[in-house]
């Protein structure tokens, strides 16, 4: 029997190439956001649904259990971020990135890991970001953090409380990264941002993934994919 990931955030960018390599490493797989589309591939399950509704994660893990009969790794990939002075931040910005940023990882997550635990054995990764550990005045993201962050620290509270039940759960920081998201004209100012002087590539945040997948003896692990940032400016 194939394993199972579910992919969120996975209509584009990053989320797109996740699946894509979690595909090409045998895995069948749940994808989801809020603008995805049926798959071509048998193997690849689509849910359309924003997972700052509560409703949506249990479509998903239910779509998992009900076509594929288990789930050995939740991808959170889904987020949003906001670069943005702190005192320009309104009520809604809040409730939008709480929504999605926290309240959708707990909503999915939560019931992903029930039943890893029931299976025992499971893995979970959650894309966060370098600005978490490493501010940088050039791009104001106090909100970003506030809830990156904790998942940044959810992800070694959850490591620690599934270690030795055989679910490990892990995180990859990336730096920016080219996705549609960003402008190609903006892409000189962003590579600037970097100590290495460049953008990253979805690719490479793929393989960080699929690093972790392989690594059975890593848990509680941040994993910075940033070109340096997280070391120093």
């Amino acid at each position: 029997m194939s394993k199972v990931a579910i992919v969120t955030g996975a209509s584009r960018g990053i989320g797109a190439g996740v699946v894509e390599g979690y595909r090409k490493q045998g895995f069948a797989v749940v994808a989801t956001s809020r603008s995805i589309t049926p798959s071509d591939d048998p193997e690849v399950h689509t849910v359309a649904g924003d997972l700052a509704d509560p409703r949506t994660a249990g479509r998903v893990v239910d779509a998992a259990l009900e076509r594929f009969g288990r789930i050995d790794t939740l991808v959170n990939n889904a987020g949003m971020f906001m670069a943005k002075p702190f005192t320009m931040c309104t009520d809604d910005d809040f409730s939008a990135m709480v929504g999605l940023n926290l309240a959708g990882f707990f909503g999915i997550t939560r019931r992903a890991v029930a039943t890893m635990l029931e299976q025992g054995a499971g893995h979970v990764v959650t894309i966060t970001t370098s600005l978490v550990d490493h501010p940088f005045s050039a791009v104001p993201s106090v909100l970003t953090s506030l809830t990156k962050g904790g998942l940044d620290a959810a992800t070694r509270s959850l490591a620690i409380e599934c270690a030795s039940k055989g679910v490990r759960v892990n995180a990859v920081s990336p730096g920016i990264i080219k996705t549609p998201m960003h402008p190609v004209e903006a892409h000189p100012a962003y590579a600037d941002l970097h100590p290495m002087g460049r953008m990253g590539e979805i690719d490479e945040i793929v393989h960080a993934v699929l690093y972790l997948e392989a690594a059975a003896f890593v848990t509680g692990e941040t994993l910075h994919v940033d070109g340096g940032q997280g070391a120093g400016h």
